[in-house]
């Protein structure tokens, strides 16, 4: 699956003064982490936007901005903004402000338990 390159370019340049910052390619497109916590990527030609939930519904109310639909229900915290959303440098820049600001209050996600065979062994019997 396909994703805006162009895009993706924009906001890595965005970031490119954060410390911490890492690429990663998910959901079928790339996503930029910020000190382990995922922070703002690209979908097909949309961003993806973390923002603080306390804001969410203010959002959904922006030009182009849409909620995150995963598995069938709204992820709240997480939008889409098309290129409606931010045709200009200043609508690119409220959203990915939007992204870093609520980065040093998001949560990790939880580490995955190891739950290989391998590791099956070092259990206690």
């Amino acid at each position: 699956m396909a994703y805006n390159e162009k895009l993706s370019d924009k906001i890595r340049e965005a970031l490119v003064h954060l410390p911490g910052v890492e690429e990663k390619l998910m959901f079928g497109g790339a996503c930029y982490m910020v000190n382990g916590k995922m922070c703002v990527g690209v979908v097909k030609d949309e961003m993806m936007c973390r923002i603080d939930p306390d804001i969410y519904e203010e959002a959904l109310e922006k030009e182009g901005c849409r909620q995150m639909v995963f598995t069938g229900k709204p992820m709240k915290g997480y939008v889409f903004v098309s290129e409606e959303g931010m045709k200009t440098k200043k609508q690119f820049g409220y959203w990915i402000d939007l992204c870093i600001d609520f980065n040093d209050r998001a949560k990790a996600a939880k580490k995955k338990k190891n739950t290989s065979a391998s590791s099956a062994g070092k259990r206690k019997k």
